[in-house]
């Protein structure tokens, strides 16, 4: 029984590290995308 608890547990930080990092990768490419906007508008986002 404690066996099949662990594994849950285990599975489930491994779901919700894998998130944070798709979340983090997500949130660059949203910065990227607005600095290039930025560009293209000829106005320092900075």
């Amino acid at each position: 029984m404690t066996k099949k608890i662990g594994l849950a547990l285990g599975l489930t930080a491994a779901f919700i590290l894998s998130a944070c990092n798709t979340v983090d990768g997500a949130g660059r490419d949203l910065k990227s995308a607005g600095e290039a906007v930025s560009d293209a508008s000829g106005k320092d986002g900075k």
